[in-house]
């Protein structure tokens, strides 16, 4: 039990001198944006993930037999978009990567552009949205989605990928006491499954009961706060910085 509530701690404010700085908070941050960002794709816009690319396969399979309720149009675009956006982030990672809150930071400025083209389409569309805005809107998320995925992947800090927690679940379970393993980086793992949650948690409830921009809008600030977080601590030169070769 202690051993996991350090992981915890570690996660959410991690040790100074840690391998990764600050970056596990960061992009548990990020996690939350996921959360929020597919509750509002899947409950708004019709049944598509702008995030999960994995659930949004097996969706566009419903859709292909004529499932009520899915569209082959609209998980082709997000796949497609999102593919774009993982391709936006992967240049950035290539020009940036070396220097990991640089890259954090860039990537995250542009994500904002995109997030923040979100929150103007979700204003101006009446509810529920026109199904012209759907498109629009699945475009903008998937490509922002995208970069933070391919990001992440480049900083390639364990477990927390803010996007999949396929892995993150197997992990925690197959290296369980239960599992034969010794539990290790359980703590972590939970972190990013509680949050991602969260994130769903909140989007949802803002949608239903308050308004759907909220959730995006909140996802924003989130991720502008992260741009300029990283920023900031990109202006100092610690170790944990450069990527090891």
């Amino acid at each position: 039990m202690t051993s996991f509530l350090t992981e915890v701690r570690q996660t959410i404010v991690p040790d100074r001198g840690s391998e990764y700085g600050p970056l596990p908070p960061l992009l548990v941050a990020m996690t939350l944006v996921t959360g929020l960002v597919d509750a509002f794709s899947y409950l708004v816009l019709g049944h598509v993930f702008v995030a999960n690319m994995t659930g949004n396969v097996v969706l566009l399979g419903f859709a292909l037999v004529g499932t009520p309720g899915f569209s082959v149009a609209a998980s082709v675009v997000a796949i497609a978009s999102f593919a774009l956006g993982s391709s936006l982030g992967g240049r950035i990672g290539a020009r940036l990567g070396r220097h990991r809150v640089r890259h954090l930071s860039t990537a995250a400025t542009v994500q904002v552009v995109f997030l923040a083209a979100g929150v103007i389409l979700a204003r101006l569309g009446t509810s529920p949205i026109p199904v012209g805005y759907h498109y629009a809107l699945i475009v903008v998320l998937a490509v922002a989605m995208g970069i933070q995925n391919a990001t992440a992947r480049k900083l390639a800090v364990p477990d927390l990928t803010t996007t999949v927690l396929t892995l993150t679940i197997t992990g925690m379970a197959a290296d369980s006491a239960i599992g034969g393993g010794k539990g290790s980086k359980a703590g972590r793992r939970l972190v990013a499954v509680g949050i991602m949650l969260a994130g769903a948690v909140v989007g949802a409830v803002f949608i239903i009961h308050v308004q759907i921009v909220y959730p995006l809008l909140i996802a924003l600030v989130v991720t502008l706060s992260v741009a300029v977080t990283a920023g900031v601590l990109g202006r100092s030169d610690p170790t944990w910085v450069h990527l090891e070769s």
